[in-house]
């Protein structure tokens, strides 16, 4: 039960940071709108840093779950569980940042809906899903990768931070075509929050096709792949 809610408050306070800072860029009467992508994946990247210090061992993420299960770290029926927890997590941060962004949603009726459901969710901006599932494939593939040879390093707090700058680094080399989201919990989840929440000016198509197969499937098949790769060819 306490991985459990580690899971649940961790993925929230990732999205509250994530969601946010999307948030602060495009909404009117933002203090900080416009201020580019830089300003976004550094947010992301310190956001996920500071989660990882607060809730320790967690995965704030189904597809690291995986990962896990295959290299025999968690049991196999603790993928499910923690997998929901974790897009729980992700509705209830959107959730929170909604509420303290309200009026500046209101200020923005006039914003293209898109863009307004693009702050909660992932979405490419050249439409090919095979390359679009090729690139979430890829991207959480280095992630997970990563991590894993991160975490063999045995110095105390490196994890955290090393994680924080693995996230800016694959999102300003590799997050212009998909939005790199590697992570269900971290598109599904607010993506879900965007179709329940009462968004003022109305809400666009929520788009469930892109949704479930490039963000919902592709980190799946790239984080077995790293645990194999890491197991077999990494040795861990």
């Amino acid at each position: 039960m306490h991985q459990l809610i580690a899971e649940f408050l961790g993925t929230a306070l990732m999205i509250i940071f994530g969601v946010g800072v999307h948030c602060c860029e495009v909404l009117k009467t933002s203090k900080y709108q416009n201020s580019g992508h830089i300003f976004a994946i550094t947010t992301w990247g310190f956001g996920i840093t500071i989660s990882l210090f607060i809730f320790g061992n967690v995965c704030i993420n189904p597809a690291m779950v995986v990962a896990q299960a295959i290299l025999g770290n968690i049991p196999w029926s603790s993928v499910i569980p923690l997998s929901i927890a974790e897009v729980l997590g992700g509705i209830v941060g959107s959730i929170v940042v909604f509420i303290a962004y309200y009026d500046q949603f209101k200020a923005s009726k006039d914003i293209d809906r898109v863009k307004i459901r693009n702050i909660f969710s992932t979405n490419p901006n050249v439409r090919n899903l095979p390359r679009n599932f090729f690139v979430e494939f890829i991207d959480t593939f280095i992630f997970i990768t990563a991590i894993l040879a991160i975490c063999s390093v045995k110095t105390p707090g490196i994890v955290p931070i090393a994680v924080g700058l693995l996230v800016w680094a694959i999102g300003m080399g590799m997050g212009g075509p998909t939005g790199f989201a590697m992570n269900l919990a971290r598109d599904m989840g607010p993506r879900i929050a965007h179709a329940i929440l009462p968004i003022p000016g109305g809400k666009a198509n929520n788009d469930w096709q892109y949704g479930i197969l490039v963000p919902g499937i592709a980190p799946f098949l790239g984080a077995a792949c790293a645990a194999l790769f890491a197991r077999g060819f990494l040795g861990l």
